[in-house]
């Protein structure tokens, strides 16, 4: 009996854990910070806005501490254990303090809310090597070691939100913008940027960040950067980056149907169909339009179309868009699906 009384007394003694972070209250925080480990804690209110902003982060550096046993991360509902508050002084949400190992004293912590801010903060203090771990993503994150050779790189176009971790509006464009590099990944001179504007304030003041979040573009010609004023949609950005980029990239990261096609050589695709007398005379005049133009590889196979139909007849452009379908449906690289994808636009002006 005694047996079951202990058993049931520890289970309701046990804190509530979410993911890695403990909810500690009256019942349990003095077993738990009691200078055994490092602690930190967050003093929140459920109702405070500041704390629903900060608590994915904070969930992070649970995780990251979750398999360290020298650190306890923790929280505690001040506004219901108003009296813990009272205790350490809490007056505004949400409060962080950190107990040094051997101490049961509080000391407040004023650095930043980012995940990367408190993980840092407590390796420093506690001798720990925890690392945030990272969510994938196709964005590139910026900061002050390699803003400078992105940004300024004038052989780059990009793209660069400036936000803060704990702002609403940025976590709401943040699976919109996800989806906007994962459509220029394949781009190398069209790059889609961020950078955590409030850990890196002098970078946002620099460039005149008063808000989050703010967008600017940096063109290859205007490294100053330019203000993005237009919608925070997906196919908004999409839009923008086509025309500023010059390129022809649909949501997903696939190319529309005018990638790769030239003015000059469609006229002459369809001429060259049309006129089956003189394909002589209009292949040498597209080699030479070829020769001279500034998208070589793409000029060039108007000509091998061209010279292929005079080979192998005129079924050649519907066989061979045909063939590169069946191919575009298996497992192709990136690259050959864009190269692909060109030459399917291509071949189509030679079957209309």
């Amino acid at each position: 009996m005694q047996t079951f009384v202990a058993l049931f007394l520890a289970v309701i003694a046990s804190p509530t854990i979410a993911s890695n972070v403990v909810d500690l209250d009256k019942s349990n925080f003095d077993n738990y910070v009691n200078g055994d480990k490092f602690a930190f804690v967050e003093f929140y209110a459920p109702w405070c806005g500041h704390c629903k902003n900060l608590a994915p982060a904070y969930e992070e550096v649970g995780d990251a501490f979750a398999n360290i046993e020298g650190v306890l991360i923790a929280k505690v509902d001040a506004d219901s254990e108003r009296d813990l508050g009272s205790r350490f002084g809490v007056s505004g949400f949400p409060t962080l303090k950190y107990f040094s190992k051997g101490s049961t004293s509080a000391e407040d912590y004023s650095g930043g809310r980012t995940a990367d801010d408190i993980v840092t903060f407590i390796n420093g203090k506690a001798s720990t090597a925890a690392r945030v771990k990272k969510a994938a993503t196709t964005v590139l994150d910026l900061d002050t070691a390699n803003f400078d050779k992105f940004v300024k790189d004038s052989s780059k176009n990009v793209l660069v939100e400036f936000y803060a971790p704990w702002c609403g509006h940025c976590k709401a464009l943040t699976p919109k913008y996800e989806k906007v590099a994962q459509t220029f990944k394949n781009e190398p001179e069209c790059v889609v940027a961020r950078l955590d504007a409030d850990g890196h304030r002098d970078i946002g003041e620099k460039y005149g960040v008063s808000g989050f979040p703010t967008i600017k573009f940096f063109p290859k010609d205007n490294k100053d950067g330019e203000d993005y004023s237009g919608g925070r949609e997906t196919s908004d950005f999409i839009t923008f980056l086509n025309d500023k980029c010059g390129t022809h990239r649909v949501e997903g990261g696939g190319l529309d149907s005018s990638a790769g096609l030239i003015d000059e050589l469609n006229v002459l695709a369809q001429k060259f169909m049309a006129e089956e007398e003189n394909r002589a005379a209009i292949l040498e005049e597209a080699g030479k339009v070829a020769s001279e133009h500034s998208s070589p590889k793409d000029a060039n196979y108007y000509v091998k179309v061209m010279e292929k139909i005079r080979e192998k007849g005129s079924d050649f452009p519907t066989t061979e868009s045909a063939r590169l379908e069946k191919i575009l449906g298996g497992a192709v690289s990136a690259n050959k699906a864009d190269e692909f994808g060109k030459r399917k636009n291509i071949l189509g002006q030679f079957t209309v």
